[in-house]
């Protein structure tokens, strides 16, 4: 068993879509109804759908770029599903705006998730989490494109700042927490983790784990906070190293950790 890719829930089902997306399909008590966070494209939701002979329920949105929204409307116009998504943001087809410290209740899957605002990938960024679901006591995030496997996403509309906070709400779940990321960028983002931080063991381990899975064609995610806390450098600002590391991108000592933060964020930007 992989030692930085733990068991996938076995209600959540990845859906790869385009070069590296992932749509994740929740399943519900009753094994009829699911819910889908960010899909960008209807075509691969549908055949998931059809093989499993699911009817789909939810759409649960984190943020309004295209590769996560695209396929709403084509899947709103087949299932007339309830569509969530962030108040802080216009999406169209978007039926119930959520905002931090919301609780959703999605009675065809009993299933009960708790909103988190995490801006700085985009302003109005929000997040899904539950503490358990159905008999496996992990509990679930699904981040959108704020927290990856070994990363984060890019600032395109938030400041650093807003970033760390939200990256620091999200590391402050349960370690156990399955992280249901956007992408698969774990092997770029663990390149230059280990970039960041050389001497760290695990960070090397899981790196040559992730090079052995991709080589199979085999998928690097979900992860968990436990994971992510130990071998993620944007969860890791405050560490020397990571701070040794801003230090020499910035030719001098960091005022903050949210500089830190800032120089390693703008430093990846620009690392092949």
């Amino acid at each position: 068993m992989p030692e930085f890719c733990p068991p996938a829930h076995p209600r959540v089902t990845a859906i790869p879509a385009f070069d590296d997306n992932y749509f994740w399909l929740i399943t519900g008590d009753d094994g009829r109804h699911a819910a889908v966070v960010d899909p960008g494209s209807a075509e691969p939701v549908e055949g998931v759908l059809r093989d499993r002979r699911l009817e789909l329920a939810v759409i649960l949105l984190t943020h309004h770029h295209a590769d996560h929204t695209g396929g709403v409307a084509d899947l709103v116009a087949r299932w007339q599903p309830r569509v969530y998504g962030p108040a802080a943001e216009s999406i169209p087809g978007v039926q119930h705006a959520l905002r931090e410290g919301d609780h959703i209740t999605l009675e065809a899957l009993g299933l009960v998730l708790d909103v988190h605002d995490v801006p700085g990938h985009t302003r109005g960024h929000i997040a899904y989490h539950t503490r358990q679901y159905g008999e496996d006591p992990r509990g679930l995030l699904f981040c959108g494109d704020t927290l990856f496997a070994a990363g984060c996403g890019r600032l395109f509309e938030g400041t650093p700042q807003q970033m760390l906070e939200s990256l620091g709400k999200l590391a402050a779940l349960p370690e156990e927490t399955l992280v249901h990321c956007a992408h698969e960028y774990t092997l770029s983002n663990l390149r230059f983790a280990a970039t960041v931080e050389p001497d760290n063991a695990d960070i090397t381990r899981r790196l040559d784990e992730c090079r052995r899975l991709r080589a199979a064609g085999r998928s690097t995610v979900p992860s968990d906070i436990g994971i992510e806390r130990r071998t993620n450098p944007f969860l890791r600002p405050a560490h020397a190293a990571v701070r040794r590391s801003a230090a020499a991108r910035l030719g001098r000592e960091p005022a903050s950790t949210t500089e830190t933060f800032a120089a390693i964020r703008g430093w990846k930007n620009e690392f092949r």
